[in-house]
């Protein structure tokens, strides 16, 4: 009897902390806005392009797939990049004025009028994608070798390629010629020399976390932060040696992360609905400052460095109808543990965050 209470009275203790750890904490952030702008199309990576104050929101799909462009203040539509094949992403060198889409072929575009100036053939599978304004080039990542090629962005020539080992998913620049990469499959960030076009190093996480599918750089203090998903943490590392400096809880579902320098504060966005605030008091000290609720689905997110507010995309999704009888030897398609149903029509929407 007595070990009855014990695993009763344990159950509930483990029951009330887990629902401690899923409450948002309370903080300075919170939703500012929801604004939902339809449209067709899939969806994957987000862009803020703080000094054009507009934002890029890729919408892939068969003939509808093109990048959607908002005003990044009031968030209307100001146009779009039309015939984008498979995109995923978009950045742009605000120097130059020239706009790049991670698809394939790649699509270089005019930011002011959002034509297209040319398209150019890549080998692998474009997905991820980082402008570099130190060394003025564009960074085409693929999980698929090649694993990154490299743009001039002045006129979109080819500069070469470089192979990582592994599936690349997000990356960050030191300001400085050095290139840091998480890959995804491997547990590690890649680092690289980008004059060079050649890997130059790179940093275990597997002690602290797996899957890393979101990074961020305190380029200041040379801190990196890597968003990994088994199990959900962020390992944070020391850019210059690649010492582990501590590891946090964040939400699950993690594909996207950001920093603010003026606030010493790394973001990162998860598919279950949450954002996890990370707060550098130090560069030795770090904390779980805030979880904001979202919207489920909105994983991943870009940071508006003038202001300081946080963009994430999202839709309704509705539930997937599990089949009349279950397959032969498995359980039911669909519905809770099954697939995702789909995209409710005209349900897309951008998520403000802000304090």
């Amino acid at each position: 009897m007595r070990f009855a209470v014990s695993l009763m009275a344990a159950t509930v203790l483990a029951s009330t902390l887990g629902l401690a750890q899923a409450t948002p904490a309370a903080g300075p952030y919170k939703v500012l806005d929801v604004v939902k702008v339809g449209g067709a199309g899939g969806f994957d990576y987000v862009y803020a392009d703080a000094d054009g104050r507009r934002l890029y929101i890729p919408r892939s799909g068969g003939a509808t797939s093109r990048i959607t462009v908002f005003d990044l203040d009031t968030l209307k539509s100001v146009g779009e990049v039309a015939n984008v094949s498979g995109v995923h992403g978009a950045v742009v060198d605000p120097v130059s004025g020239h706009g790049f889409a991670s698809s394939k072929p790649v699509v270089m575009f005019d930011t002011k009028t959002l034509a297209t100036i040319k398209t150019i053939p890549v080998d692998g599978n474009p997905d991820g994608i980082l402008f570099d304004p130190f060394s003025k080039r564009v960074l085409i990542l693929s999980h698929r070798e090649p694993n990154v090629t490299v743009l001039n962005a002045a006129d979109g020539s080819v500069l070469g390629t470089i192979n990582l080992g592994g599936a690349p998913e997000q990356a960050v620049s030191d300001g400085k010629g050095r290139i840091f990469i998480d890959i995804e499959d491997k547990d590690t960030i890649a680092v690289v020399d980008i004059q060079k076009m050649q890997v130059a190093g790179g940093y275990g996480l597997s002690a602290k976390g797996k899957t890393p599918a979101g990074l961020a750089m305190d380029v200041q203090n040379h801190i990196l932060f890597a968003f990994c998903r088994e199990p959900a943490t962020v390992v944070i590392v020391n850019a210059d040696t690649g010492e582990i400096i501590t590891n946090l809880p964040i939400g699950n579902g993690v594909d996207g992360a950001s920093f603010n320098s003026a606030t010493m504060e790394a973001f990162s966005s998860q598919r279950d609905g949450t954002l996890t605030v990370i707060k550098e008091n130090s560069p030795t000290n770090f904390e779980v400052e805030q979880t904001v609720k979202t919207r489920p689905g909105a994983r991943t997110s870009t940071l508006d460095s003038k202001t300081g507010k946080i963009f994430l995309i999202a839709a309704e999704m509705a539930a997937p109808a599990a089949p009349a009888t279950p397959p032969a030897g498995g359980r039911p398609q669909g519905g809770p543990g099954g697939g995702r149903g789909q995209m409710v029509p005209d349900s897309f929407m951008i998520i403000t965050v802000g304090k």
